[in-house]
């Protein structure tokens, strides 16, 4: 561990190379982990939440952590620089050195972000941004020297605002968005529905989506339409707002599929709570939030019906965000065509 007040990037830099040089010179086995840059901004009352919460995601540690502390009207730049490892490897062994690098900044820094930061990332390897308490501002400065940008439109002042910050981000970065990430259980399940070579024909045949969902979450629930309509080639249009419901229809060929989008007032967590999707030819498929899992319920086309429970379809918090960081190396397909599609049909 080092720290310094009133010290400089270059300074901080040299404090990260010399810690690494010292724990392999003490283990030639420790050898410091190559794979993300992660950058967060993140106000200084609640740097020890958001620790918490980075400390959580299991294996999916970003491999050099830089933490841009922010406090109003702190005018030093103080800093303090770990580097850590799980254990000492033995003979014949390699160990990861993981490094954290909290800079404790004030207002007066916000317009030399990338002055700060660029000397703190590893060259060659892809960084990811976020900022989890909003500061677009910061965000957007320090896209720069970023090619993700981790974000949670359930943040968002309004879904309306989420959608088209996600939109302007996305032409800039790739974006991991964690509300996405939270519907992943659900899309799992309506995919798996309707994946059996006699089921294939019925997605066609669809004529009514309802979603219920979080007074918070209505871009969760425009999101997991948004995936339907672009997979399955709905030409969607604006929805009308009525009370606390979204309606609207879409059209495919010459099917014509209703929409619904509910509140849920009655939910306490944020994020879906049921999606009802029915066919012309009378089946129909429910999921439902539930104690340990989501409860579905089916029914065939001649009206029997089928229940079960999909155990541990949540993987919590902590474990949404070691996703999203693990996102931010890979590429999904799915999540721009599902946006464009939640931005169409915006009223």
């Amino acid at each position: 561990m080092w720290s310094a007040e009133h010290t400089t990037p270059d300074a901080i830099e040299a404090a990260v190379r010399r810690l690494v040089n010292q724990r392999h010179s003490e283990n030639g086995g420790l050898v410091p982990a190559r794979a993300l840059n992660m950058v967060t901004f993140v106000e200084s009352r609640y740097s020890g939440e958001i620790a918490n919460r980075l400390e959580n995601v299991g294996r999916y540690h970003a491999s050099r952590l830089v933490v841009l502390s922010y406090e109003p009207r702190r005018t030093s730049l103080d800093a303090r620089v770990v580097v850590s490892s799980e254990g000492e490897p033995g003979d014949n062994e390699l160990g990861l050195l993981r490094e954290t690098v909290t800079v404790e900044i004030g207002e007066r820094h916000l317009d030399d972000l990338v002055t700060i930061v660029d000397p703190l990332v590893v060259t060659d390897l892809a960084t990811l941004v976020w900022s989890p308490h909003g500061h677009p501002e910061a965000v957007d400065e320090l896209l720069e020297l970023a090619q993700a940008v981790l974000v949670d439109s359930l943040d968002e002042p309004s879904w309306r605002e989420a959608i088209g910050r996600a939109c302007e981000l996305r032409g800039r970065a790739y974006v991991v968005d964690l509300a996405w990430l939270r519907s992943t259980p659900w899309r799992e399940r309506v995919a798996a529905a309707f994946d059996s070579p006699n089921m294939r024909a019925e997605l066609r045949k669809i004529d009514t989506i309802s979603v219920r969902h979080h007074p918070d979450s209505t871009v969760a629930a425009m999101l997991l339409v948004g995936w339907l309509a672009s997979h399955l080639g709905w030409e969607v249009s604006p929805l009308r707002a009525s009370g606390g419901a979204l309606t609207g229809t879409a059209q495919v060929g010459e099917q014509v599929v209703r929409i619904r989008l509910e509140r849920a007032p009655e939910q306490e967590v944020r994020g879906l709570e049921s999606v009802a999707i029915a066919t012309a030819t009378g089946r129909r498929l429910g999921l439902k939030r539930g104690t340990g899992g989501l409860r579905a319920r089916s029914r065939d086309a001649k009206g029997r019906e089928h229940e079960w429970t999909i155990l541990g379809a949540s993987r919590g918090e902590s474990g949404i965000l070691g996703e999203g960081i693990r996102q931010s190396l890979l590429r999904d397909p799915t999540y721009g065509p599902a946006l464009d599609a939640a931005e169409t049909m915006t009223p």
